[in-house]
């Protein structure tokens, strides 16, 4: 079994919907940096406005009209720091509103990545069951081949043993064989002697028998 899992369905989600918030926020933060770089350039223009008002009445030498651009250049001035201060606090609220998202994000994230690790804990604990059940299964199936390997071993010594009993046996055997075979041989040996010495007898009985008749014949004839 691989330890090695497939990304949950949760990491699959999170990064989808990081994916999707990446690609909206750089729209939205184009168009923030453009409204701003729009006021912050209509800032600068009154500013600059005001400067010339004020610059272009100074020659004339009307009190009236350094009084008038006086007052425009304050208010332009005013404008400006109120386009100014509304641009920065929209800015600090922007940038409170991405923190505020973004810890979100982070938070979403961080659950994502917590659910996804305690799926792959549990998915390890499985695994870890598993092996170890498969472990003991295999410890008594080890323990029953072990058994049956030292009862094969008990087999083999008995037959072993009758082995070489057949084989002692079989030497025992051959040497009674060859021993009644020389005995046979002896006796058929000490057969013929006895046959030659009754032969031997034999003759020399009919020699006596014969001896005697003609010694009986020759008695008679000199009655």
């Amino acid at each position: 079994m691989s330890t090695t899992s497939a990304p949950s369905a949760t990491s699959v989600t999170a990064d989808q919907g990081g994916e999707a918030q990446d690609a909206g926020t750089p729209g939205r933060s184009s168009s923030r940096r453009l409204q701003r770089s729009t006021r912050l350039t209509v800032a600068t223009g009154l500013v600059a406005l005001s400067a010339l008002l004020v610059v272009g009445a100074v020659p004339t030498g009307s009190w009236l009209l350094v009084s008038a651009a006086a007052v425009a250049s304050v208010v332009l001035g005013l404008a400006a720091s109120r386009i100014t201060y509304a641009e920065l606090r929209e800015s600090r609220r922007e940038h409170q509103r991405d923190r505020a998202e973004q810890a979100q994000a982070y938070r979403r994230l961080a659950e994502a990545r917590a659910e996804e690790h305690a799926a792959r804990v549990a998915t390890l604990n499985e695994q870890i069951a598993e092996r170890e059940k498969a472990l003991e299964e295999l410890g008594t199936e080890l323990g029953g081949a072990q058994k049956h390997v030292a009862e094969g071993v008990r087999a083999l010594g008995v037959e072993k043993r009758r082995y070489e009993e057949l084989q002692r046996l079989q030497r025992r055997t051959e040497v009674g064989r060859d021993e009644a075979e020389n005995r046979a041989a002896e006796a058929i040996v000490s057969l013929a002697e006895l046959e030659g010495e009754v032969e031997t007898l034999r003759a020399e009985l009919q020699q006596v028998t014969a001896a005697w008749h003609r010694a009986e014949a020759a008695s008679r004839r000199h009655a």
